[in-house]
């Protein structure tokens, strides 16, 4: 046996073990990573407020829970608002469901010459075993659900947590990050720092102004069917459908749908529509315009960023894809040599090209 046989093996036994345990730490620590990138997000975007307060004096940490308080006050008093707002539908909505319910049953009468009655078909749901089986998953559901809402909050808490001392302690952080550099790759890390703040402020400023396209045109849509509260619905449109990915379409356009319902039921049809329409309006037009603009990334660089994001991290991925990726294209644009374009190259860029005719042979 060679003599560098067994400490070969040795060490190829050290180097999978190491991977494993690697793996398995990552695989247990990948929640705990996620809320730390949307928290390390949600500081650059506090970052310029927070600075210009220091700037004026006020201390970094004061500046950020005011900046912290301001935002939860906002969201605070406005989750109050809708949520008397939905509380009121509902119980108008329960209230008056017999006289829909009658209203259709008329319908179906009228159209198929049946003789359906609202009390038999009462009692037969009542005695159905679907009935009694879907009470029973409910019930032992309701354990899931407090452990789901609990598990929320915890995480909420942990990325606010994260974010004020990301922007708090944010010069002492990048202190202790560049005094292990070398000096010339200090001046880098403040680089890439700065643009990734100017990146995710211009990301924030992109969604904030679809935000306020998209409430303008559901409250007008709103109002023109008479549904009420039209400007706190137009709000919790344009707020959830732009800050919260993958589901926010749906949960944006459903609360509306549900209020014009109590209306009208063909009403809720019309919003149902007008929700879709602005949607396809909004990915394929509205949004890679913005983006590129503000964030200086190409429409389908924004795009394919978004199904990439959506692909590794899902909800949290398509979040943060678009800034992450403009603060990679700009910090790599400033090392990319370019030269100039020879006259061939320009030509042929500039000057449409000429059809060629083929010979025609018979």
């Amino acid at each position: 046996m060679p003599r560098w046989l067994p400490r070969a093996v040795v060490l190829v036994l050290a180097l999978v073990a190491c991977f494993q345990l690697g793996s398995w730490a990552f695989h247990q620590l990948i929640g705990l990573l996620i809320n730390i990138l949307i928290a390390f997000f949600l500081a650059l975007a506090i970052e310029p407020a927070v600075s210009r307060m220091a700037a004026r004096g006020m201390r970094r940490g004061l500046a950020t829970f005011l900046v912290f308080l301001g935002v939860f006050a906002a969201g605070a008093g406005f989750l109050t608002l809708l949520g008397s707002m939905l509380a009121g539908q509902i119980i108008e909505m329960v209230e008056g469901f017999p006289r829909y319910f009658d209203s259709v049953i008329d319908s179906i009468n009228r159209t198929f010459h049946t003789d359906l009655s609202r009390l038999e078909i009462q009692d037969s749901l009542l005695r159905s075993d679907w009935l009694r089986k879907y009470v029973q998953n409910s019930a032992t559901g309701v354990l899931d659900v407090s452990t789901t809402v609990l598990g929320g909050l915890f995480k909420l808490l942990t990325i606010g947590l994260f974010s004020f001392y990301f922007a708090a302690d944010g010069p002492r952080l990048r202190r202790a990050l560049c005094s292990v550099l070398p000096p010339a790759k200090q001046s880098e890390v403040l680089r890439a720092w700065e643009i990734a703040v100017t990146k995710t402020g211009g990301y924030l400023y992109s969604r904030g102004l679809m935000a306020l396209i998209s409430g303008v045109a559901h409250y007008i849509v709103l109002v023109i069917l008479g549904v009420p509260y039209a400007p706190a619905l137009a709000v919790w449109v344009g707020l959830v459908s732009q800050f919260i990915p993958t589901i926010g379409t749906y949960l944006a356009g459903a609360l509306p749908m549900l209020i014009a319902f109590t209306v009208n039921p063909w009403y809720a049809l019309y919003v149902l529509g007008f929700v879709v329409i602005y949607q396809q309006f909004e990915n394929y037009v509205l949004q890679p315009k913005l983006t590129s603009k503000t964030v200086d990334i190409h429409p389908a660089v924004a795009f394919g960023s978004v199904i990439a994001g959506t692909a590794l991290l899902g909800a949290v991925g398509a979040l943060v894809a678009i800034p992450a990726v403009a603060t990679l294209q700009a910090f790599l644009g400033a090392y990319v040599k370019r030269y100039e374009l020879t006259r061939d190259a320009e030509s042929s860029t500039s000057r449409p090209r000429r059809r060629v005719r083929l010979p025609r042979f018979r």
